[in-house]
């Protein structure tokens, strides 16, 4: 008896370690991928302090694609959790670690010198790399085109990654985003010449694109940075955060395209 109730005690002990029986054939229609967006970071380091201050601190994100050579690195599961976004916000959505892929690029960023601001270019091998990572994740988690976004884009205040140097055009030619037509920019930015639209409809455009600005209609430092991150992915030549006729003819056009 002693024996038999020793037995009987080691199997209710093995079937509670293993978890509850659960029956998986059955799969529910209603549901999607919890990725909403893809954050692309540089990091601001090479790659040894790279991987160090994406693994053994607080930090981290899904994906990590060195320059030379372009090697990618996964470190965090898809379906889990990466904190690489901080204080974020895009399309009203917040605290994006949630709902975002992010993927960190080696890159210095930027150096200030005597003879202005000096920032590191990416290398195409890199970029490369990049673009079939995205249209493999994309492809998985359905995401439309337009779900890629920049860290200064969820964070304008804080974060200028990835920087006025990232290619955004080549992963729109790629068909990972949409790009505005330059001729419809061109023609519209002819009238905005002529009488340019007050600081009010460029914070509700701002808004409309996804970005968190204030609605107040005063052009203050927050809604400069704003504007600032716009030009950095849509008009490279020049990201001073000033509100001119070009600006608003981009902003108008890319919002036209992100309702098609």
């Amino acid at each position: 008896m002693k024996y038999l109730s020793l037995a009987l005690f080691a199997f209710l002990l093995a079937g509670c370690s293993s978890g509850p029986r659960i029956d998986h054939s059955y799969t529910a229609s209603g549901q999607s991928s919890r990725v909403q967006y893809i954050v692309l970071h540089y990091t601001s380091a090479d790659l040894p302090r790279s991987l160090e201050l994406l693994t053994k601190e607080e930090v981290s994100a899904h994906y990590l694609i060195n320059a030379v050579p372009p090697t990618i690195y996964q470190l965090v599961d898809e379906n889990r959790r990466a904190w690489h976004a901080g204080v974020s916000e895009w399309q009203g959505r917040t605290w994006l670690n949630g709902t975002t892929i992010g993927i960190e690029l080696i890159n210095q960023g930027y150096f200030d010198t005597p003879k202005g601001r000096y920032w590191q270019p990416y290398a195409q091998a890199q970029i490369d790399a990049l673009i079939v990572l995205l249209k493999d994740i994309m492809a998985r988690h359905q995401l439309p085109p337009g779900s890629i976004i920049g860290h200064s884009d969820i964070a304008p205040q804080r974060k200028v990654d990835p920087g006025p140097l990232f290619p955004w055009k080549q992963l729109a030619d790629a068909g990972l985003m949409p790009w505005p037509n330059a001729q419809v920019v061109a023609r519209q930015q002819a009238v905005f010449s002529v009488a340019l639209p007050s600081v009010e409809w460029f914070q509700q455009q701002l808004a409309e694109q996804g970005y968190e600005v204030p609605t107040s209609g005063v052009l203050d430092e927050a809604t400069r940075n704003v504007i600032r991150a716009f030009q950095m992915k849509y008009r490279q030549a020049l990201y001073d955060g000033q509100p001119d006729a070009e600006t608003a003819a981009l902003l108008l056009e890319v919002n036209r395209l992100a309702k098609h």
